[in-house]
């Protein structure tokens, strides 16, 4: 199946073929209908007016569950609608996750990452950490407001098309493999706000919000 949210991230609309039916799972080429992955969570909306209750990945492929009985059969055409506000806010949340991230990273190499969660009000990474990781946020901040001042682009591609293996790179700072719906600019990010919590003994995490 061809999974055009990476080709094409900003499209909200499309046309697709209805690959199988299931009861009520489908499975459609092309989609642009994100299933959670990497800690960024799916995108909600409809395939042909019904709404999808679950995007799972099995194997190679994204299982659409729908919330009623599909109106249409294999080889149908279908149009898929997605929330274009919550996708964009899960695209802006997830890269200043990953901007967050990188410069945990510069600064700590050998920092561990214990888990992360990107939804439509914030995101959030956990770290194994001793003491308290908020002295270092506003400095993080900084650089994130710097990154976003610049408005450098952002470039995502395969590394491994096959084995459908992805990275998003910005010149001069980074590459990371990602397999998530990424921004044009680091721009579009715009303000962000960056929360301590203390999770557990050596447990920290960061908690990412939008301001605007």
């Amino acid at each position: 199946m061809e999974r055009a949210f990476w080709n094409t991230p900003y499209l909200s609309s499309l046309d697709a073929r209805v690959i199988s039916v299931d009861g009520r799972d489908v499975v459609i080429s092309p989609t642009i209908f994100f299933a959670e992955s990497g800690g960024q969570e799916s995108d909600r909306g409809t395939i042909n007016r019904i709404e999808v209750s679950q995007a799972s990945i099995v194997d190679d492929r994204i299982v659409y569950r729908l919330t009623a009985d599909p109106d249409f059969a294999v080889g149908d055409l279908v149009n898929v609608q997605i929330d274009w506000p919550r996708r964009y806010a899960l695209m802006r949340l997830h890269f200043a996750a990953e901007i967050v991230l990188e410069l945990f990273y510069k600064k700590f190499p050998a920092l561990e990452k214990i888990g992360a969660h990107i939804a439509q009000s914030k995101a959030r990474i956990d770290f194994v950490f001793e003491g308290n990781i908020s002295q270092y946020l506003p400095d993080i901040q900084q650089d994130v407001e710097q990154l976003v001042t610049a408005n450098l682009p952002i470039e995502s591609r395969f590394t491994d098309a096959e084995r459908l293996r992805r990275c998003w790179c910005i010149e001069g700072f980074s590459q990371v493999p990602c397999g998530g719906t990424h921004l044009r600019s680091t721009g579009e990010v715009g303000r962000i706000r960056l929360k301590r919590n203390n999770i557990g003994a050596r447990k920290e995490r960061v908690e990412i919000y939008l301001v605007d």
